[in-house]
């Protein structure tokens, strides 16, 4: 399984493990409903009715925005006038809450306590120190803190499990079976032998030169329908490289995450001789209102399968039907064909 990992943010860990005093703050806990086992198996008190969740980092922000907007109390990032312009208002204006799991946490629990949330919800790795971590907040704030399973191939049961958990299970339904069909059109792609299928290269940042190590959640999307050309690298997380390593790698693809990396391999003569420069087959993954790929390893990923597959192995799918589709199910807004060239340029 890929690695990945979603933990409470320093600042709130540190108070945690210094025994900070209860930061319940005389919330009036709501009426219990039942017990709830999440993924990691850890046994979380329900209330009887859910209004108001705090989704605990990006991941989680996607999942509960495609799934019950109306119970969001905000955002884990800032969004850009860009990405907003691809999600519903009145939810992309939404106060930016920090996230409280993760890289650049910004939340802390006095805050986290303040909002009041009826649950706290979160979408990520299962291991020990991640429901160890929940566990703790749930007990210093009297929140319940809900886990799910963030690996891709379990997104059907994730967008299912929260769709219980919120009252939400016909709208949950409806994305699930989006997931299902996905996930078969993996199995059918994983029929392609290996050495069938495209060596890919997924370039990160400005530059291009950090990328994921085989088994690493931000190209744990990409080694399911292609070849990972960083698999000499290690296992599990990011890596940065140089341009003579990428070289010696000769892509059959490469996917950039930025523009700028996209257009300099184009520009710079140093990148003349990769044949996937040659050949034209460098592609610029779409990235409003979420990343198609990573950034966040989250649902947002569901379209990203369809977009690879049509690019790497030229598939004749009308990818512009399908992308309407996902962003009017998941996401709530009608594209525009200006929207639409925007998003596939690349």
């Amino acid at each position: 399984m890929p690695s990945r990992r979603a933990l409470l943010g320093f600042g709130a860990a540190a108070a945690i493990a210094a025994g900070a005093g209860t930061l319940f703050l005389n919330r009036r806990r709501p009426e219990v409903a039942s017990g709830f086992i999440d993924a990691a198996g850890r046994s979380v008190a329900l209330p009887a009715g859910v209004s108001r969740v705090l989704a605990a980092g990006p991941p989680a922000s996607v999942l509960l925005y495609a799934l019950a907007p109306e119970k969001m109390l905000g955002w884990s990032k800032v969004l850009s006038d860009e990405e907003r312009a691809f999600l519903q208002p009145p939810y992309r204006d939404l106060p930016v809450l920090g996230r409280l799991t993760g890289r650049g946490n910004t939340a802390n629990l006095e805050r986290v306590a303040a909002l009041a949330p009826d649950l706290i919800m979160d979408i990520g790795e299962i291991d020990p120190t991640y429901a160890s971590l929940a566990d703790r907040v749930q007990q210093q704030t009297g929140i319940p803190y809900v886990l799910l399973d963030g690996a891709f191939e379990k997104s059907a049961e994730a967008i299912r499990t929260l769709g219980r958990v919120l009252g939400a299970e016909a709208r949950a339904e409806a994305l699930a079976a989006y997931a299902d069909d996905v996930t078969r059109m993996i199995a059918a792609v994983a029929a392609t032998p290996r050495d069938q299928r495209p060596r890919v290269y997924y370039g990160r940042g400005a530059t291009g030169l950090e990328t994921g190590r085989v088994g690493s959640i931000t190209t744990e999307l990409l080694e399911t329908v292609a070849r990972n050309v960083a698999e000499t690298a290690g296992e599990g997380g990011l890596t940065n490289v140089s341009p003579e390593q990428i070289l010696a790698w000769s892509p059959d693809c490469i996917i950039a995450q930025d523009r700028r990396f996209r257009d300099a391999l184009f520009s710079d003569t140093r990148w003349a001789g990769l044949r996937a420069v040659r050949e034209r087959r460098v592609f610029l993954q779409p990235t409003l209102p979420f990343g198609w790929i990573d950034a966040p390893p989250g649902i947002n990923r569901l379209i990203g399968v369809r977009w690879l597959r049509s690019v790497l192995y030229r598939e004749a799918a009308d990818l512009r039907a399908e992308v309407k589709e996902f962003y009017d199910l998941f996401y709530r807004v009608s594209l525009s064909d200006d929207q639409l060239d925007m998003l596939l340029e690349g």
